[in-house]
């Protein structure tokens, strides 16, 4: 709308007859301002502030369709760090350049039939060990603080034999993604692609100790979403509403 507005006074009416004012001598066939020397017209001035309203609306909407995303969190996975109702700011664009990182949260399609992302935090990543006992999380060996969370798990977890373990038991391959042992470089690490995603409200979170493992890109290897596109849609940076809670996320 406002682009139209801008164009159409981008066409300026010739006057014909009139009173209009013809300039004589070397200047003339030049017209003659009506205004004081200086000073913009009104029309000048709506036609500087139509160009800024515009830029910025284009940068907006470059920003929205290719950069960064807004996202609202339905459940509480991720209490006490999201909360229900809030809003983010996802950056859509980081992980095409760069690689997700430990403790980035992150939005993303599970390997289970939903209609909507999901919000978690990334914990482990490929090639690395991963365990949980005694409601400690271990990470290559080493326990991490995580004073982000509501409290600790209540189940326990190991990456082993080519499996993700919860309180002992294998996961079924065709209930969550677990690649087949040929993608695997070792029986304890966790494949290329795959990431350990663990919502910050442990134990009233579905995640990878009930799905398996996110991917990065290309299709999921097993479970019920076998074949189709996985990927990370984005990291979330911001909350930016209610107003009480702003702040970037950690």
């Amino acid at each position: 709308m406002l682009a139209i507005v801008r164009l159409a006074m981008s066409f300026r009416p010739v006057a014909a007859g009139g009173n209009a004012a013809i300039a004589s001598g070397p200047d003339a066939g030049t017209a003659t301002a009506t205004t004081p020397a200086g000073s913009p017209t009104f029309s000048m001035v709506v036609k500087e502030y139509l160009d800024a309203f515009i830029v910025a609306g284009l940068v907006a909407l470059l920003l929205i369709t290719f950069v960064v995303r807004t996202f609202f969190i339905p459940s509480g996975s991720m209490e006490p760090t999201l909360q229900i109702h809030d809003v983010l700011l996802v950056n859509e664009f980081e992980y095409r350049f760069s690689k997700p990182h430990d403790g980035d949260i992150v939005v993303f399609p599970p390997p289970i039939p939903t209609t909507n992302d999901f919000i978690k935090r990334l914990i482990g990543s490929p090639g690395e060990t991963f365990r949980i006992h005694e409601g400690i999380v271990y990470r290559d060996g080493k326990p991490l603080f995580e004073p982000y969370t509501a409290q600790k798990p209540a189940y326990e977890l190991e990456i082993k034999n080519y499996n993700i373990y919860v309180d002992g038991t294998p996961m079924d391959p065709t209930e969550s993604n677990v690649p087949p042992k040929s993608q695997w470089t070792s029986p304890d690490t966790i494949p290329p692609g795959c990431y350990f995603m663990m919502g910050d409200n442990r134990n009233n979170s579905e995640d990878s100790h009930i799905w398996g493992f996110a991917q990065l890109n290309g299709a999921f290897a097993t479970g019920p979403e076998a074949g189709h596109k996985a990927g990370f849609t984005g990291h979330a940076f911001l909350l930016f509403w209610p107003p009480g809670r702003i702040g970037i996320l950690h």
